[in-house]
């Protein structure tokens, strides 16, 4: 029985998993998504308290 590690490398790997990432590559170099990233990082570190 293949691994819940193998089961992701395999989908990984398939055309679904590679648009996937490509998407999500695309999304990191969003500047706006940058800048929300950090502001949520920044919540969950305790730097915001509302």
């Amino acid at each position: 029985m293949p691994t819940l590690i193998d089961r992701i490398k395999r989908y990984a790997s398939g055309p679904q998993g590679r648009r996937l990432r490509a998407k999500a590559e695309r999304y990191a170099r969003d500047s706006r998504i940058q800048a929300k990233v950090r502001r949520l990082m920044a919540r969950l570190r305790g730097g915001h308290r509302h």
